[in-house]
């Protein structure tokens, strides 16, 4: 990692910092990866997790990638009016002067499909059409979560209602039979098996425990889907595509025959959650530099900001880490900063003023909510520096 760091100073020399990064030879690393483990199904890129429109195109023109699984439906709308033609949302919208924007335009149309979990979502759609007449592609989304105790313990995301695969098969009927409307998808979304590690650095306990769930989860999640996959198809015959997966979970997901297609985007740039799975090692590949401005004393070097937490249950595991050079680490009473943070440990006292610490994200592409660009590196070289979304005036959430 010290010539890394070496590498990556030469290259962004020109740059001030702060500043975010993308590796491209880790980027296409992980890339070929997730191919791999998706054996022989597509991976449709999780736009979430990337945020920068070169990268999602660099990675959909590699063998084994098809589709967009985006998050917001004025991002979808957006992506596709960009020249994506197959973009899946992945959550279910309220926003309805985008479906009316959807449902007046072919083009539009035909590209994006919207997520369905309840009836009163195709009300909505339908109330917010404002005169377009165009065909909304759908698709239906089943809970995950693994139910235990006779349902009294749940593990797995909150998302959708639809369990049961009469559940679902319902729902698909009720489409169906809804002018306008047309089922194309399944998608099922594990999060407690694909974005919860199972080797976490000494807790070897909890770390089994958390493989014991998994396996079970992965057992019952895949009989259930399959039951799913064949009700609904009982009713949607010519049903496109069955979505599972997650960064954490391609192989396992791939390995079942009722999932046709596997979805995945933090694999790419490997945030500093991902470092705890036995089932894959990914390389670093977005990081981000802050410049040192202080040095308090013996030990500790302060740097520029670096405050920028990730979203879900708040924890130490939501931070940024200090990667690059190795063996600092946050001061206990102070944490990340939002103006500064300083950091001990004795590699601090060789650091300069206007030297740069690199750290890492905890969750793949909320960095680029902090960056309005991408520096992309290659060898030792910044051979092309593109926008974020927020670098291109657009901040979806």
């Amino acid at each position: 990692m010290t010539s890394d760091r070496a590498r990556y100073d030469r290259a962004t020399a020109h740059l001030e910092a702060p500043l975010a990064i993308v590796d491209l030879g880790a980027f296409d690393a992980n890339a070929d990866d997730l191919v791999r483990r998706a054996g022989g199904k597509p991976v449709r890129v999780a736009s979430k997790s990337v945020r920068c429109r070169a990268l999602l195109e660099r990675v959909l023109a590699r063998p084994g990638f098809a589709g967009i699984m985006s998050y917001t439906l004025a991002e979808s709308l957006w992506l596709a009016r960009s020249g994506f033609e197959d973009v899946l949302l992945a959550y279910p919208s309220a926003d309805r002067a985008a479906f009316a924007e959807l449902s007046g335009d072919p083009k539009l149309a035909a590209a994006v499909t919207v997520m369905v979990d309840d009836p009163a979502q195709l009300e909505l759609i339908d109330r917010a059409r404002d005169g377009g007449t165009q065909e909304i592609r759908v698709c239906l989304e089943l809970d995950t979560a693994l139910h235990l105790l006779g349902g009294r313990v749940r593990i797995g995301a909150r998302r959708s209602p639809l369990r049961e695969p009469e559940q679902l098969a319902a729902l698909a009927r009720a489409v169906v039979a809804r002018p306008g409307f047309r089922v194309v998808g399944l998608m099922g979304y594990e999060g407690h098996v694909a974005g919860v590690g199972d080797a976490l650095v000494g807790r070897p306990v909890r770390s089994r425990m958390i493989r014991l769930m998994q396996g079970a989860a992965r057992k019952e999640l895949a009989a259930r889907r399959a039951e799913a996959v064949r009700a609904v198809r009982a009713e949607v015959p010519d049903l496109e595509f069955v979505n599972g997966g997650g960064t954490g979970s391609v192989g396992q997901t791939a390995a079942e025959e009722a999932v046709t297609e596997i979805a995945a985007g933090s694999g790419l740039y490997v945030p500093r959650l991902f470092d705890n799975y036995t089932s894959f090692r990914g390389r670093p590949a977005a990081l981000f530099a802050q410049p040192v401005v202080r040095r308090p004393g013996v030990g500790v070097v302060t740097v520029l900001g670096g405050g920028y937490p990730a979203s879900g249950a708040p924890g130490a595991d939501r931070l940024p880490v200090p990667y690059l050079p190795e063996g600092l680490r946050y001061d206990p009473q102070e944490g990340a900063g939002e103006v500064q943070t300083p950091l001990l440990g004795s590699p601090a006292d060789d650091l300069l003023i206007g030297d740069r610490v690199w750290f890492r994200h905890a969750k793949a592409g909320e960095l680029c909510e902090r960056f309005d660009a991408l520096h992309l590196v290659e060898g030792d070289r910044v051979t092309a520096t593109a926008p974020t979304y927020r670098g291109e005036g657009r901040t979806f959430l």
